[in-house]
């Protein structure tokens, strides 16, 4: 979701609200990265192989999170022999989930125990324990932000049962299908995502719409905590999911709060291959 004027550099240099004073009291949670990923892409097969600048996409994206400070692992999930093989040959621990997971969230929840070892916690700490899933196809991520939002889950009481990261978008994504948009609550939470612009300017030009309202973009990046990703399979189906292919939706259609806090930056995710494209020339910049 980056401009194509962003350097691989200004990616990185993505920050989040300062700190309240104070937070550093606050007991740490355990925390772990799970990254979901799969060959089988429909809209652009074996993406997250795809070289970007010298390397696999999945590769940097591990890497990446692997530079974050708070959680105690990065793991890959994954249904692929060769992913598993490839991460493990990177020094990357795998977990092998089905092959019939629909969704990444999906796939962590159904190796959320074993997560949960990983970050640091089990059985009745669960509750305590953070699992943060970052996508395969986020080649740019910063660290910086994942380690805001373990900070989040950090400082909030009650502890979060979601969060997600949202950004200020430019006006030039605000009517892009690829760029998933966050509505927000006067709260901070979220009350839908979509593909579509929301909120709708009744009466205004559509391209002066950022004009008269603020658009926050979504970066797909999640935080669960971990009793809470572990309920994933009894949410009943949400045909909202379905319908804009966005599996954050079954959450808020089932009555789970997805909390959000602010970043600083532009965040590309690669679904097409345009912004692989794209990728690529952010990445040789």
């Amino acid at each position: 979701m980056a401009g194509s004027g962003l350097s691989d550099q200004q990616h990185r240099s993505g920050a989040p609200a300062p700190e309240p004073a104070g937070s550093a009291t606050l007991p740490a949670l355990a925390c772990v990265v799970a990254v979901p990923a799969r060959l089988e892409s429909s809209r652009l097969p074996n993406k997250v192989m795809a070289d970007i600048g010298g390397q696999p996409m999945l590769q940097r994206v591990l890497l990446r999170c692997r530079q974050a400070r708070r959680p105690a692992a990065v793991v890959l999930c994954t249904d692929s022999e060769v992913l598993r093989a490839a991460a493990e040959g990177w020094g990357f621990p795998v977990l092998m989930t089905s092959t019939g997971c629909g969704s990444g969230s999906e796939r962590l929840a159904s190796v959320v125990e074993a997560l949960t070892a990983r970050a640091g916690a089990a059985g009745a700490a669960a509750a305590r324990s953070v699992i943060i899933n970052v996508q395969g196809d986020q080649p740019f991520i910063d660290p910086a932000v994942i380690d805001a939002m373990a900070l989040e889950f950090e400082r909030r009481t009650p502890t979060p049962e979601v969060l997600t990261p949202i950004y200020r978008m430019p006006p030039e994504k605000i009517h892009d299908p690829n760029v998933v948009k966050t509505l927000l609550a006067a709260d901070g939470r979220a009350l839908y995502f979509s593909r579509s612009a929301i909120p709708h300017v009744r009466g205004e030009d559509p391209q002066q719409w950022h004009a008269h309202a603020p658009y926050w973009g979504h970066v797909g990046i999640y935080g669960y905590r971990a009793d809470v990703l572990a309920r994933w399979d009894a949410l009943p189906h949400s045909p909202l999911e379905h319908s804009e292919k966005l599996e954050q939706l079954r959450l808020i259609e089932a009555g789970i709060t997805v909390g959000t806090f602010p970043v600083e930056g532009d965040f590309l995710s690669v679904d097409t291959a345009a912004q692989l494209e794209q990728a690529r020339r952010l990445a040789a910049a």
